[in-house]
């Protein structure tokens, strides 16, 4: 059996869900394991981490059972949520790649305000850091100069959160768009092997029976 084949068409689409099942896996864990030493205190980030993770198990498992069976209907639904998915990833790795210095600043701040106090002193204690961005929003600025947990306020030498995490900003989206448009290609991959995958006869089947 040629590489082009039904049997080579089914173990590429088995291992390439059986990946994709191990990042599910692994960005729960992960998750379970910032929640249990207390690195992250927000339900939120911990929610949203556990979501992304399950959902990416889900989809695996159903591409997983519909390239072991060959399942028409399941093998369908998997590569439109797969290609719904790429898409998705793909305008938002290529959004990462392109973001300016100003557009950085204006996401951060809108990010900011929708974390909970936790885990703004979290991040504070963390970076020894006080407040985001001095220029942004002086009222939320000064609470979160009087909530801050940080030791550098012992010593009234704090530099804002904002300004370290700018600094970094750069090369952390660069980072983050690269591997967002890696695993987007592998997306790609396997809404191709799902499409060709279905049309192939199955080999064991009966020579008379439909697709």
């Amino acid at each position: 059996m040629v590489c082009g084949g039904f049997t080579c068409s089914k173990n590429a689409l088995c291992s390439l869900n059986v990946v994709y099942m191990l990042v599910g896996l692994l960005l729960i864990a992960v998750a379970a394991w910032g929640k249990g030493f207390g690195l992250v205190s927000s339900i939120h980030i911990i929610g949203g981490v556990i979501a992304v993770g399950f959902f990416l198990l889900l989809i695996a498992i159903v591409g997983l059972i519909g390239a072991i069976h060959h399942h028409q209907v399941m093998l369908f639904f998997y590569m439109v949520i797969l290609f719904i998915v790429f898409l998705f990833q793909f305008g938002v790795s290529c959004s990462c790649l392109a973001m300016n210095r100003g557009q950085q600043e204006g996401l951060l701040n809108s990010t900011w305000k929708m974390l909970h106090n936790n885990t703004k002193i979290d991040l504070e204690t963390q970076l020894d850091c006080c407040g985001l961005l001095n220029g942004t929003d002086t009222q939320m600025f000064i609470d979160d100069l009087q909530d801050c947990l940080a030791p550098c306020k012992k010593t009234g030498s704090c530099v804002t959160c904002g300004f370290k995490m700018l600094n970094h900003a750069t090369e952390a989206l660069k980072i983050l768009g690269g591997v967002g448009l890696f695993f987007s290609f592998t997306e790609i991959l396997g809404v191709w092997l799902a499409v060709r995958y279905r049309n192939q006869k199955d080999p064991r089947a009966n020579p008379s029976a439909f697709l």
